[in-house]
């Protein structure tokens, strides 16, 4: 069970849901039934974990050559990497994106198609490998997860779901770039050209601090088109402590304050889903 949430990247998985919940959630439209909404969340988690076992399948290699990765199960042979495990993957996208449509509508399931895309070939498959970019065009995962949410409510989205979207596509370079400088050393081993790898620490500091200040700008553009005060407290509040640890990677660049930095973007990205969908829960 273990090596499954290994293999499925469950944790990614249900933070992926919980933005489709919330492009749902402020998504103004026909109210759909519970069903509708836990099989479209469903549906969600299932894409998002296939397209984390296909990059764990693609990435064997890397993934050895990595302390953080090294434990993965197509690394230790705990599963066989074996081609029939790419039409377990694909029949498990193909039952998702059904899933979806069954529940909503087709442009939700597109969505919901496009987000296990992006990251399992685009990103995985194209582009990992070649330039920091990367991680960059990478987070169009996530604004698609909130896109599928209001597209379920409404084919066009709302500003509100809009911006939401661009805010998770704004969140991932610097979640990342963190995460990229606190395990510099194994992407060079590896030789995936992260931004710390091709830049320096200082520098991909610098970046994570700059995106970061983009991000909280863009979470307060949902109160400009409705959100409330809960909302507010909760963006401000979780930017805010972003943005302090991510002043003090800038200040000394190393390992310990970019793991600060990456958990405090996981808080700010919690603190801004949660706070959209508490907000429009007690209107």
């Amino acid at each position: 069970m273990r090596a499954l949430l290994n293999l499925f990247k469950l944790r990614i998985g249900v933070a992926i849901a919980v933005a489709a919940l919330a492009g749902w959630a402020v998504e103004r439209g026909p109210a759909l039934g519970a069903w509708q909404v836990a099989l479209l969340a469903l549906a969600v988690l299932m894409s998002s974990a296939a397209a984390g076992a296909f990059n764990q399948y693609v990435e064997r290699d890397i993934d050895a050559r990595m302390r953080r990765t090294r434990n993965r199960p197509f690394v230790t042979g705990q599963f066989a990497h074996r081609p029939a495990w790419l039409w377990a993957i694909g029949a498990l996208t193909l039952a998702a994106v059904l899933s979806a449509a069954l529940a909503t509508n087709v442009v939700a399931a597109t969505h919901v198609f496009l987000g296990a895309f992006v990251y399992g070939v685009v990103y995985t498959v194209w582009l990992k490998r070649r330039t920091w970019w990367n991680i960059v065009v990478g987070g169009l995962a996530g604004s698609f997860a909130v896109l599928a949410g209001a597209a379920a409510v409404s084919p066009v989205p709302g500003p509100v779901a809009l911006a939401l979207a661009v805010v998770l596509f704004l969140w991932t370079p610097p979640h990342f770039w963190a995460l990229a400088i606190a395990y510099r050393e194994d992407y060079e081993e590896a030789g995936v050209p992260m931004l710390p790898v091709v830049v320096g620490d200082a520098r991909a500091a610098n970046a994570v601090l700059t995106g970061a200040w983009l991000l909280i700008v863009a979470t307060l553009v949902p109160a400009l088109f409705g959100l409330g005060p809960i909302y507010v407290i909760a963006a401000v509040a979780g930017g805010a402590w972003f943005l302090l640890q991510c002043h003090a990677l800038a200040a000394a660049p190393g390992p310990r304050t970019a793991s600060k930095a990456f958990r405090a973007s996981l808080v700010q990205l919690v603190a801004v889903l949660g706070g959209a969908m508490l907000d429009v829960a007690l209107r």
